[in-house]
C-alpha cells in the first residue's frame, strides 16, 4: 500500500489549497481515508477522514474551513482547506485506519507528506 501527498506549498494567511493523497494497493472506495498533520515541534493530529460508506469527520480546528472528498475514478482522496490560518501550517499526511468515536485511529499506512505554510 502506497499513499502519496501533494499539493502543500505556501499561501497567505486566509487563502486556499487542496491536497491530494494518490492511493496505490487499495481501493478508496472501500477503506476509510483519513488526513493527520504535523506542526513543528508538536504532536502529529487527526484533521479529517472520510468513510467507505461517504461519512466524513473533522477536528473541531478545521469544521466548516477544510472539506474531505474522494473521487473513486481517481482512486484519491483530497482535503480542500479553505481561510487558511498561521497555524495550520504542518506537513500534512494521508493514512487509513478505523473511525473511533469522531476521529480516526491511523493504522501503519503513512505515505510522505507535503508541507503547507501559511504566512500571516
Amino acid at each position: 500500500v502506497q499513499l502519496q501527498a501533494s499539493g502543500g506549498g505556501l499561501v497567505q494567511a486566509g487563502g486556499s489549497l487542496r491536497l491530494s493523497c494518490a492511493a496505490s494497493g487499495l481501493t478508496v472506495s472501500s477503506y476509510n481515508l483519513g488526513w493527520f498533520r504535523r506542526a513543528p515541534g508538536k504532536e502529529r493530529e487527526f484533521v479529517a477522514a472520510i468513510t467507505w460508506g461517504d461519512d466524513s469527520y473533522y477536528a473541531d480546528s478545521v469544521k466548516g474551513r477544510f472539506t474531505v472528498s474522494r473521487d473513486n475514478a481517481k482512486n484519491t482522496v483530497y482535503l480542500q482547506m479553505n481561510s487558511l490560518k498561521p497555524e495550520d501550517t504542518a506537513v500534512y499526511y494521508c493514512t487509513t485506519g478505523p473511525i473511533v468515536g469522531k476521529t480516526m485511529r491511523p493504522d501503519s499506512h503513512w505515505g510522505q507528506g507535503t508541507l503547507v505554510t501559511v504566512s500571516s
